[in-house]
Parts: structure tokens; C-alpha cells; sequence
């Protein structure tokens, strides 16, 4: 018999990878979004949960990213 999950294929770079993946194994069992990691730069996750993912990305991308002083 054939088990289907509906999901959402993501591509990135291997520190965004760690990043997701470090903040799957931060939540509690009920709200674990990753399906399967594919490999280091691939991961299938839970379609629902892109917003959520996406958010958070842009969040870590806003701490880390360098202002010049005036």
C-alpha cells in the first residue's frame, strides 16, 4: 500500500539547512514540520508550516546581517 504526504520541497544552502533543522528539533513533538531531510541542502517539510519557515528565515537573515555604522 502506497503512503502519500502532501509537502513542500526546500532547496537551500547547507548553514539555512542547519538553521531549519535546528529549529525543528526546538519545538515540541506536535509541531515538527520536517517530513525528511533528503540530503545536506534538501528537505521536504510540512506544506502548512511554509509561512511559519519562511518568517523565520527572513528573521535570522535580519539579525545577521551587517549595517554599516553612520
Amino acid at each position: 500500500m502506497v503512503n502519500a504526504v502532501k509537502g513542500l520541497y526546500v532547496s537551500c544552502d547547507i548553514p539555512m539547512a542547519q538553521f531549519i533543522i535546528n529549529m525543528n528539533a526546538s519545538l515540541p513533538q506536535s509541531q515538527k514540520f520536517i517530513i525528511h531531510v533528503l540530503d545536506n541542502t534538501h528537505l521536504f517539510v510540512r506544506s502548512d508550516m511554509a509561512g511559519m519557515i519562511r518568517s523565520a528565515i527572513a528573521e535570522f537573515r535580519d539579525a545577521n546581517t551587517y549595517e554599516k555604522p553612520a
